[in-house]
């Protein structure tokens, strides 16, 4: 009985080289992510030394690298699982390198927008997913990618914060060129510090199938939220067109001042998000949190438009902004993996970032377009325009069920006695999807924390895990 209880606390903590793997790749997450946004705050600001320049085509420079993102995804993804996933993501870091390269020796507009393109040619996500999803063992998997989603978050609040005191440093040169050293030191990293896996398997919930691409379209709720992750990303790229213009032009505020109001207001956000994350995961008001949080995205471009020559209007409006934004940033993935069938997670997911890539890219674009005709304001009010569609789109959502995931490895599952697997675990109490892989050798199911049967389905992953 010591035995057991010895070998479950065993599996229940990481082993130093799971924590080595996700700390690893979410370094070369967070230093991807860091080169790709630390131009965002800037950019509009600083774009007319290029020659060619115009509003828009700095939105489109600033928004193109979620154009190639999107289409590359995938793909990526898919040829990692050929060729391996080190070679993939390095490939995709040298590619990331050579296009901060390309911007960074840039004088024309035009090339600029090149060297964007070949930075999001290197579309690594799923490839990096995966790894992580090798590296570790299937009762660990939901807490690696969860660090891997807080890497993100907290890059993307430096590189707001970053990229402002850098250009008054380096220029916007410098800062493509410091993005092409981060690059460098992801590969530095991905082979120095990331073990190797001993195999690379699909992984249902991490990796699409191209199959499943016509079932996933098909579903009205997760397409809701691959909407919503677009239209977010939208209004993000779209607001930092027109923001810094009006905190340096109309509101008076030193472009070398800028990088020291976005941490506080970002730190700030942060702080205010907790409660409402809170309240929508422990109270079950999932979808009440998520609708108001679209309407105060809708209520700071409003502010934005009409307080635009107030420093401290705006300013609250920012930090009501990335509250709103924070809280959707985080609610998204868990309402994706709440609604989305087993059987379907990795297809959807896979189609909800490349979602999130081509809103970034539509709302540069957009951003440009919009102020070069209509000025600081017309941007504004198009988010809230948008805020408005995305509320009415929306509105139908039928509030998620909480349910939670598990992954529960299986030593001796074959197509003779995966059905009957299947089915003991859905007669356990709580259990409400299941879906066993063969090839994996694991069972993905769905449950209710309120009402599983804990002892049941322990019982269950202690036989299943018997030589």
């Amino acid at each position: 009985m010591i035995g057991m209880t010895q070998k479950q606390n065993t599996n229940l903590n990481m082993t130093p080289l799971e924590k080595r793997s996700i700390a690893g790749l979410s370094g070369i997450f967070a230093l991807r992510m860091l080169g790709l946004f630390m131009i965002l705050p800037v950019f509009s600001l600083a774009a007319d030394q290029y020659s060619g320049a115009t509003p828009m085509l700095i939105g489109l420079a600033i928004g193109a690298y979620g154009l190639t993102q999107a289409l590359l995804q995938i793909p990526f993804g898919m040829l990692s699982d050929r060729i391996g996933r080190k070679p993939v993501i390095t490939i995709g870091l040298l590619l990331f390198a050579a296009g901060s390269i390309v911007a960074a020796s840039a004088d024309s507009i035009y090339i600029v927008i090149a060297g964007r393109l070949l930075q999001g040619s290197g579309a690594i996500a799923a490839a990096i997913m995966a790894l992580t999803a090798d590296l570790t063992r299937d009762e660990h998997r939901t807490k690696a990618m969860a660090s891997i989603g807080i890497s993100i978050g907290l890059s993307f609040s430096v590189a707001l914060a970053a990229g402002a005191a850098l250009e008054n440093w380096i220029g916007l040169s410098g800062i493509f060129w410091a993005t092409a050293l981060l690059s460098l030191v992801g590969i530095a990293v991905l082979h120095l510090w990331v073990p190797s896996p001993t195999r690379c398997v699909n992984h249902r919930d991490v990796e699409p199938v191209p199959q499943q691409f016509l079932n996933v379209f098909r579903n009205a709720d997760i397409m809701r939220m691959v909407f919503s992750i677009m239209i977010l990303h939208m209004l993000l790229t779209a607001s930092f067109f027109a923001l810094p213009i009006a905190l340096f032009e109309q509101a008076g505020l030193a472009k070398s001042q800028h990088g020291l109001i976005y941490l506080p207001v970002l730190i700030a956000a942060f702080i205010s998000m907790v409660p409402f994350i809170l309240i929508a995961e422990k109270r079950r008001k999932m979808k009440p949190v998520f609708i108001g949080a679209v309407i105060v995205l809708g209520l700071a471009q409003i502010g934005w438009s009409v307080l635009s020559s107030s420093l401290v209007g705006l300013l609250i409006c920012l930090w009501l902004f990335f509250t709103a934004f924070n809280i959707l940033e985080a609610s998204l993935p868990s309402l994706m993996s709440k609604l989305s069938p087993l059987n379907n997670k990795g297809t959807a997911m896979g189609i909800y970032s490349s979602a999130q890539f081509i809103g970034a890219f539509i709302g540069g674009i957009s951003g440009g377009l919009i102020y070069s005709q209509f000025g600081v304001s017309g941007v504004f009010i198009f988010g809230s325009i948008l805020t408005l569609v995305w509320l009415l789109f929306i509105l139908p959502m039928k509030p998620p069920k909480h349910l939670s995931s598990r992954i529960i490895h299986i030593e001796k599952v074959s197509k003779n006695n995966a059905d009957s697997l299947v089915q003991q675990l859905n007669n356990i109490t709580g259990v409400a999807e299941t879906i066993v892989v063969v090839e994996e050798q694991v069972a993905y199911i769905k449950f209710s924390p309120d009402d599983i049967d804990t002892e049941a389905l322990d019982a269950f992953c202690q036989q299943a895990q018997k030589p």
